[in-house]
C-alpha cells in the first residue's frame, strides 16, 4: 500500500510537470519520468485513473446553490455567484479556472505521451486516450460556460507560451465537439462494468456531445448526438417497477453504478464506503440543524399538477394547508421533495415530542434550532439524493453522483428537436413521456398544450427543470435561456398560514400574501452576469486575458 501512494505521487508530480527542463542527459532509472514512465499499459491505465479525479464530484451538486431551485441557509461562494453580488476576487472563481486547467494539463500530458507506450493491441491505447479526451472535453465545457473565451490550450505549455490571450468560445467549442466525435469511435458501446464501472464509453462521448451542442445552439449537433445515444441501445431508464419512487430511489444505494440496476447514468462520480465518501445525504436532512439544502417555492411551483397543468392553470390546484401543496401532483414532485408522512433521516433525537410523534415520519417543517430536528429555511425539504442510511453518519455517504444521465439525453433531443421547428408528438412520446411514464403522470399532447395557450418551449423547458433538480444544470440553463432575470428575484419558501401552528414561523420574514422571503437583495445585470469575470488572480499573472463585458 504505501509502495502504491508514493508510485501515485510521483505519477501525480510527473503529470503536472511533464514540460520541466531535463538538467541531466540521462534520465534516472529509479524516478518516474518522460522517458522512463510511458512504456506498458499498465501505466497508461494509472494515467488515466489519477485523470479521473478531475471529474466533478458533490461539487456538482453544490452548484444548484447558483440557481432558483435551492437555498443555502448561510453564505457559500456558489451562493453569491448565484445572488449577483461578487466581484472578479471571489477565490471560488479562481479555484475553478485553475482546478480545470490542471486537469487539462494532466489529459495533454498524456496525449502528447501515450503513443510511446508498446501495447500488443495499439486500439486499447487509442481507447484510453479516447477516455482523457471525453475528461478533457468535460472540463472544457465548465470553463467556457463560465468565461466564454478561454484559452484553448492543447500541449504541455512551457512558461513562456503561457501568456497569451483567450481563444473564442466558438473555437474551443468546436475543437471539444470535434474531439468528443474522435473518442466515441475509439471507445466501446457496452456500458462499463466490473473493473471497468464508470469508465468513459461511447455513450459518455456522445452524450457530453450533445449537452455542449446544447448549450452553445448548436440544435442540428445536438439532436444528432442524442439521437446517436439513443441508437446504440444500451441505455434505459431506471426504473424498479414502482412508480411512486422509481425516481427517488436512483438517487440512493439502489441507483449506484455497482448496484447492477443502473442502465441510466452515464457519466458518474462513483463514491465506495470507507474509500471515497462525502456528506451530502446527511447534509440535506442534518437531524441537529439547518438542512442545507432548502427547496425554494420556485422550484416547489414549477411541478404540474396530476391533470398536466400548471398550478395557476389547474382545479386541482387548492391549497389550506400545508399537506396540500403536494396533493395531485406530478409524482417527480414528491420523490424530490419531501412530502408529509414520507420517512426522513432529520428526525428528532428520539426524545418525546408528544404522545402520538414518530421521529422517523416528516410531518410539519421545523423553523427554530433546539438541535433537536432538521431546520429549513423555506419550509421545505428535499428527499432527491437521500441515503437513509447515510444521513445519521457524518461523512460517510458512497452514494454516486450522477453528472449525465439518459432522461438529460432524452431532454436534449426535443429541445434541439424543437427549436429547429421539427418537434413532433412522435418526438415527445419518445422522450419527454417516457420520463413521465416511469412515474405514472400524464402524457405530454402537443395539440392540447397548443388548445389550451399552453407554450411549447415554456413546457419543455419546465420538464427539464423538474427532471434534472439538484443536479448541478438549472445555473447553466437559466443563463443558456437568456433568463437571467429569475437570478435576481426575491427567494421565497411555504406560506406561514397554511402551516398548523403559523406562530412556529413567526421569526421570518413574509410577503404580503404569507410567504416567507428568505434572500432578497439578488440582482443580475445584463450583459455583465452571464459570463464570469476573469478571476483577479489570473489577470494579474497574464493581463493579456482581457476582461468580460461589464466586470
Amino acid at each position: 500500500m504505501k509502495k502504491n501512494i508514493i508510485y501515485g505521487f510521483l505519477l501525480s508530480t510527473l503529470l503536472l510537470g511533464a514540460c520541466e527542463d531535463d538538467f541531466l542527459e540521462r534520465a534516472p532509472i529509479d524516478q518516474i519520468n518522460d522517458e522512463n514512465f510511458w512504456q506498458t499499459e499498465e501505466q497508461l491505465v494509472l494515467a488515466v485513473n489519477g485523470l479521473y479525479a478531475n471529474v466533478k464530484a458533490k461539487n456538482t451538486v453544490d452548484m444548484e446553490n447558483m440557481g432558483d431551485n435551492t437555498l443555502w441557509p448561510t453564505s457559500t461562494m456558489y451562493l453569491q455567484i448565484g445572488t449577483g453580488n461578487f466581484g472578479y476576487d471571489l477565490t471560488t472563481l479562481n479555484t475553478e479556472w485553475r482546478t480545470q486547467f490542471s486537469g487539462i494539463r494532466q489529459a495533454n500530458a498524456f496525449l502528447e505521451n501515450y503513443h510511446k507506450a508498446q501495447l500488443q493491441d495499439p486500439a486499447r491505447a487509442e481507447q484510453l486516450a479516447a477516455e482523457v479526451r471525453v475528461i478533457r472535453a468535460l472540463m472544457y465545457s465548465y470553463l467556457t460556460s463560465f468565461w466564454g473565451d478561454v484559452p484553448l490550450v492543447t500541449t504541455t505549455l512551457n512558461i513562456d507560451e503561457l501568456y497569451g490571450p483567450r481563444n473564442s468560445k466558438d473555437e474551443v467549442v468546436d475543437f471539444i465537439l470535434q474531439d468528443l466525435e474522435e473518442a466515441a469511435q475509439h471507445l466501446p458501446t457496452a456500458i462499463p462494468i466490473g473493473e471497468n464501472l464508470g469508465r468513459m464509453s461511447k455513450g459518455a462521448a456522445l452524450a457530453l456531445k450533445a449537452r455542449i451542442a446544447l448549450y452553445n445552439e448548436r440544435w442540428d449537433v445536438a439532436e444528432k448526438a442524442a439521437k446517436d445515444v439513443m441508437d446504440l441501445g444500451v441505455y434505459e431508464l431506471f426504473n424498479v417497477g414502482d412508480p411512486s419512487s422509481n425516481y427517488r430511489r436512483l438517487f440512493t444505494y439502489e441507483g449506484k453504478l455497482a448496484s447492477g440496476n443502473n442502465r441510466e447514468t452515464i457519466i458518474a462520480r462513483l463514491h465506495k464506503l470507507d474509500v471515497s465518501m462525502h456528506n451530502l445525504s446527511r447534509e440535506i436532512h442534518v437531524p441537529d440543524q439547518n438542512a442545507r439544502w432548502n427547496p425554494t417555492k420556485s422550484l416547489v411551483d414549477s411541478y404540474l399538477m396530476a391533470d398536466g397543468l400548471p398550478i395557476d392553470r389547474s382545479p386541482l390546484y387548492d391549497v389550506e394547508k400545508y399537506e396540500d401543496v403536494f396533493e395531485n401532483r406530478d409524482p417527480r414532485m414528491t420523490q424530490t421533495i419531501l412530502e408529509p408522512g414520507s420517512e426522513w433521516g432529520g428526525r428528532y433525537d428520539g426524545r418525546p415530542v408528544s404522545e402520538n410523534d414518530n421521529p422517523d415520519i416528516f410531518m410539519v417543517p421545523k423553523f427554530r434550532s433546539d438541535r433537536r430536528g432538521s431546520v429549513t429555511i423555506t419550509g421545505y425539504y428535499f428527499t432527491k439524493y437521500v441515503e437513509p442510511s447515510a444521513v445519521p453518519t457524518y461523512n460517510r455517504d458512497a452514494n454516486d453522483i450522477h453528472l449525465l444521465r439518459y432522461a438529460e439525453v432524452l431532454l436534449t433531443y426535443a429541445e434541439a428537436r424543437l427549436e429547429q421547428g421539427k418537434l413532433t408528438q412522435e418526438d415527445v412520446d419518445m422522450t419527454i413521456n417516457k420520463l413521465r411514464e416511469r412515474v405514472g403522470m400524464k402524457p405530454m399532447v402537443l395539440s392540447e398544450l397548443q388548445s389550451l395557450g399552453l407554450d411549447v418551449r415554456e413546457e419543455i423547458r419546465r420538464e427539464r427543470r423538474v427532471e434534472l433538480a439538484l443536479e448541478g444544470q438549472r445555473y447553466f440553463d437559466i443563463r443558456r435561456w437568456g433568463q437571467g432575470e429569475k437570478l435576481a428575484q426575491d427567494i421565497k419558501g411555504t406560506n406561514v398560514k397554511w402551516l398548523p401552528d403559523p406562530s412556529t414561523a413567526d421569526n421570518l420574514r413574509t410577503d404580503e400574501n404569507g410567504f416567507i422571503v428568505v434572500s432578497t437583495g439578488r440582482t443580475f445585470n445584463e450583459p455583465q452576469h452571464y459570463l464570469w469575470p476573469v478571476p483577479m488572480e489570473q489577470l494579474q499573472r497574464n493581463p493579456d486575458l482581457g476582461q468580460n463585458p461589464g466586470w
